[in-house]
């Protein structure tokens, strides 16, 4: 089969396409899938130069996020409720590939509204950003929310989940196109531009001089954005797509009664295991409901080009969830009825 095997740790512009690795070999409880799409995510990049939290013995198959069908060569361990063919969406080390390993408890069924691009990206993006606003943050109705890199593949998320548990959303992106893009597919209500100096005045006036109450911040723009919290506010740390981790003036935490909150959904398989089902079926509730919408960027890569597509993710040309589509979707055309 096909793969993106990391040999030798270097920039996935310096790793080609292996075209006859054999098949994955299923450990205990495990299952075989069949790509149909893969996400792209930074960690990626990461991972494949040694930079990564989480470094595989070399060599490994790259990528995480995945969407497609099980296998019809796969192993059904017991417990398993998967048929071969079905749908399911997931995440495990060896998506960029034909066909990835994957423990079926790591598994969910793809919603029938849902393409396999769309579901390509829900598993690590979606649940951070619910997690985030509804466990940590306990966002409520009525509220203002700060969205940064809203145009991304976990902010275009956050905007439409806080739209759907009724709060106010003003998107933050370095664009304007970026901006438009989190109006337009994530339904933000306003825009700032945070490449403009001062942009926080903008959203004090928006709000009315009163500030937001919820941060959320995927680039490591917590300190910029305290300069518009509210009273009680609270300040959700995503990560730090920007490169630099924060130091925060705590003085500005106890003068303003603020909360700084982080969320490291990751850790939830070891900390929290009990959580991750109840935010699974909340968020495949408004999936549903249509409430809620997963956003894809409109080029997707074919495997081979796997590397310009990650090179675009790199120099941030991308919005929503960028895609690498492995195999056509043999189905009916799931698209059409989004």
């Amino acid at each position: 089969m096909r793969g993106f095997v990391v040999e030798k740790l270097a920039h996935p512009s310096k790793i080609p396409l292996t075209t006859d690795i054999p098949e994955p070999k299923v450990g205990s409880g495990q299952v075989l899938v069949d790509v149909y799409s893969t996400g792209l995510n930074f960690f990626d990049i990461l991972q494949s130069q040694g930079k990564y939290q989480n470094q595989p013995p070399l060599p490994f198959i790259l990528g995480t996020e995945f969407a497609g069908r099980v296998s019809s060569k796969s192993p059904l361990p017991t417990g398993c409720p998967y048929k071969p063919g079905q749908r399911v969406f997931g995440a495990a080390q060896g998506a960029f590939a034909d066909v990835v390993a994957v423990e079926w408890e790591k598994l969910i069924p793809l919603p029938d509204n849902i393409s396999f691009d769309q579901g390509a990206g829900l598993f690590v993006t979606w649940p951070t950003s619910y997690e985030a606003l509804v466990g940590r943050a306990e966002l409520k109705a009525g509220e203002w929310v700060l969205v940064t890199a809203a145009a991304g593949g976990v902010g275009i998320a956050a905007v439409q989940i806080a739209k759907a548990l009724g709060a106010k959303v003003i998107a933050a992106a370095g664009s304007p196109s970026k901006i438009e893009v989190a109006k337009k597919y994530g339904g933000a209500d306003y825009g700032v531009n945070y490449s403009t100096p001062g942009w926080q005045k903008e959203v004090l006036k928006i709000t009315g001089g009163k500030g937001v109450n919820v941060i959320y911040d995927p680039v490591g723009l917590i300190n910029d954005s305290l300069k518009c919290i509210a009273w009680k506010g609270r300040a959700i740390v995503i990560g730090f797509a920007a490169g630099t981790i924060e130091k925060v003036p705590m003085n500005i935490v106890l003068l303003k009664n603020i909360s700084l909150v982080g969320l490291h959904w990751g850790a939830y398989t070891q900390k929290e295991a009990t959580r991750i089902p109840v935010v699974w079926k909340e968020l495949l509730d408004l999936f549903a409901s249509g409430r809620v919408k997963p956003v894809t960027y409109t080029q997707t890569w074919p495997l081979e080009r796997l590397a310009e597509g990650l090179g675009a993710l790199e120099r941030r040309e991308t919005w929503g969830k960028a895609v690498v589509k492995v195999k056509e979707d043999d189905s009916a055309k799931v698209g059409a009825k989004l």
